[in-house]
């Protein structure tokens, strides 16, 4: 995967340096895997002026045209999705066979927008008045800022720069700075498939660099979008920014989903579901299971056969060995949060069923809590990683009412056979998605985002599109009939 392997900015069609680099880190050893562009405010604001400038041009492409250019570089992610995948596990630490998962998931977000193009109507409307006509049309945003996590290094970028692009928008991507490998790669791709100079652009940047960059992608009076994925704080701080030019924005951030398990479950059922849920990505997505909250009739045994399931299924590894389910956590201070949640949880009288211990570096043994109640961190906190705290509850109205006690509301599953319980719960859970019987919910072709403090806005979808398109109102008056 030499080919695909970039190390320098791209900006205008063109790899571009900065005055100087840093480090892009394998999270299982923390050893270097590469040097990379450390992008600062100039760069920014020269991607943001080629994206610009290629966006009087890209506009007028016609939704066919433009569809066949996704499709193109759909069609470049397949063919080389195991050396993409193979950046994915370097750079991001998940195993191999996830980051397979990711490439199909993130060229399958290229495929859908490609098809999502040619969708895009307006409407004709009935006049009041016999002498007009009116036709509303929808037309791209303009300019749109990307600002993306380490969890999906590919996938979440694909998600909203394929909404973008199909609707005639131009971007420029700020990929993490723990993961730019997998950014740069796509714009490798996408110069194949041939997608013009300047509608894609990537700046990588070093945690120091990021506050400067992200505030130019936010403020720059060129940009007229900004979607971002990250967390609840940083979205706050880039809502700020984008105030000041009344840009529009999407934000998807921070999550902190319950996972509900009723006495009428197949606990079997909800058990694999905790599994998927939990720990893929070693528990560092943003619709991970945070809370796991279990019924008294049915507590002891979905504790019992979890904790087998734990011990059955989940190796802890480098992500390139082929048994490893479990890789490292991002960094250092990642596994240090975990610690710390379950250090206060046992300190309030959480018992430990399995798991518990930090282990080298940035890896972290599985862990399962038991006795858990509401005052402890792990159950007001996000986690992002692998600890599955069990609270147990007795009536529905309870199981509701502390699922809903976050100011955050992303994702949500349960697990319940009784259909009348079904709709309660499904309609009453304050959050964006939620699983019924199921614990993994992302696909293209469905809404992604949340409610409350998880943000705004929708991914994916027919709706995803949306986010990149404005309304105009056309009225054809002085008409003789």
């Amino acid at each position: 995967g030499s080919s695909l392997l970039r190390s320098q900015g791209f900006v205008d069609g063109r790899w571009v340096s900065a005055a100087s680099s840093f480090p892009v880190l394998d999270p299982a050893t923390g050893k270097e895997l590469a040097k990379v562009s450390d992008c600062g405010a100039r760069e920014a604001q020269d991607a943001v002026r080629a994206a610009h400038k290629a966006f009087q041009s890209w506009k007028c492409q016609t939704a066919k045209e433009r569809s066949g250019l996704l499709r193109k570089w759909f069609d470049l992610l397949i063919q080389h999705k195991e050396d993409l995948a193979k950046l994915i596990t370097a750079e991001c630490g998940k195993p191999l066979k996830e980051s397979l998962g990711e490439i199909a998931y993130s060229a399958a977000f290229l495929e859908w927008f490609s098809e999502e193009a040619r969708r895009v109507y307006g409407d004709v409307v009935s006049p009041a008045a016999k002498d007009r006509r009116i036709l509303l049309i929808k037309q791209p945003v303009g300019v749109a800022s990307i600002i993306t996590p380490w969890n999906f290094p590919s996938a979440m970028i694909t998600r909203k720069v394929g909404a973008a692009l199909a609707a005639g928008c131009t971007v420029v991507v700020k990929p993490a700075e723990d993961t730019p490998l997998s950014a740069l790669a796509l714009a490798e791709l996408a110069t194949q498939a041939g997608i013009p100079p300047g509608v894609f652009n990537v700046v990588p940047c070093s945690r120091e660099k990021t506050p400067s960059v992200g505030e130019v992608l936010c403020t720059d009076p060129l940009v007229r979008k900004v979607s971002f994925t990250g967390s609840t704080a940083t979205g706050k701080i880039l809502l700020k920014h984008a105030a000041g030019t009344v840009k529009r924005v999407s934000m998807e951030l921070g999550g902190h989903a319950p996972f509900i398990v009723f006495d009428s479950a197949d606990v079997d059922k909800a058990v694999a579901g905790a599994m998927a849920s939990k720990f893929r990505n070693s528990g560092q997505t943003c619709v991970c299971s945070n809370r796991f909250l279990v019924q008294s009739g049915i507590h002891d045994a979905f504790v019992e056969k979890l904790g087998k399931a734990m011990d059955a299924e989940l190796r802890v590894g480098h992500g390139f060995e082929p048994t490893t389910t479990q890789g490292p956590l991002i960094n250092i201070r990642a596994a240090e949060k975990v610690e710390h949640q379950i250090k206060d949880a046992v300190s309030q009288g959480a018992t430990i069923i399995r798991g518990g211990k930090r282990l080298e570096g940035s890896f972290m043994q599985p862990t399962l809590l038991a006795n858990v109640t509401t005052d402890m961190l792990c159950t007001s906190e996000e986690t992002f990683g692998p600890l599955v705290p069990v609270l147990k509850f007795n009536t529905e109205e309870e199981a509701l009412s502390i699922a809903n006690a976050s100011d955050v509301g992303l994702a949500g599953y349960f697990y319940s056979q009784d259909i009348s319980q079904i709709w309660r719960v499904a309609e009453n859970l304050e959050v964006g998605m939620v699983g019924v019987n199921e614990g993994l919910l992302s696909t293209p072709e469905a809404s992604f985002g949340g409610v409350k403090q998880s943000g705004l806005g929708r991914e994916g979808s027919k709706y995803g599109i949306d986010e990149y398109l404005d309304v105009k109102y056309m009225c054809f008056g002085g008409l003789t009939l």
